[in-house]
């Protein structure tokens, strides 16, 4: 029998604003690419290069592999519910840097699929913008309420959402082999031990 490990995770949440909400400028040469089709692959790539090595890559496989990124897009995008104004990407003028997915859920909820910037483009508020526009494009779909999840290891990540109105709403444990995830084992928690 395989040894499981459990990884902490927060689902957030915050009320959508019936106003619009103040998008932060993006960097001088940086530009928005709202979701079309042909940004399939290049959401796919900045996803991958954005998780890649992070604890999300070791809670989820698919986001420390090409292949697996491009089959979490084609997944996201082939949903009834999936929402093109809640989708971004972030261009730089040497490539792109950032992305941003997220889908309806039923009872007007707007679900956050993937934030991810790449590291070397971190702290510049490209995550808040693409928070801000994601939650914008929910707005304008009628959505009443944003959620997401984030591993509990995350803090930086989490210290961005509770700037922008998300406060905890559940706390779920995912499992995982150990073996996946030897070399961060400290991320780990027994939800059954005390």
């Amino acid at each position: 029998m395989a040894t499981v490990a459990y990884i902490k995770r927060f689902r957030m949440e915050r009320t959508v604003p019936s106003a619009a909400l103040p998008v932060p400028a993006l960097p001088p040469g940086y530009v928005w690419l709202a979701w079309h089709d042909v940004w399939l692959e290049t959401h796919a790539e900045v996803k991958y290069l954005s998780f890649r090595g992070e604890i999300d890559a070791r809670v989820f496989p698919s986001l420390a592999d090409r292949d697996g990124c491009r089959q979490v897009m084609r997944a996201i995008t082939q949903r009834p519910t999936f929402c093109p104004a809640a989708t971004w990407l972030v261009a730089t003028p040497d490539g792109f840097c950032g992305t941003i997915q997220g889908i309806c859920e039923p009872r007007g909820v707007g679900s956050i699929q993937n934030l991810g910037v790449l590291p070397e483009y971190r702290g510049q508020g490209i995550g808040s913008a693409l928070l801000c526009q994601a939650i914008e494009g929910f707005r304008r779909c009628g959505m009443r309420r944003v959620r997401l999840e984030v591993t509990a290891e995350n803090h930086r990540a989490i210290a961005l959402y509770r700037r922008f109105g998300f406060r905890l709403y559940k706390t779920l444990y995912r499992d995982r082999p150990l073996v996946d995830l030897e070399s961060r084992s400290h991320h780990c928690v027994d939800p059954f031990s005390s």
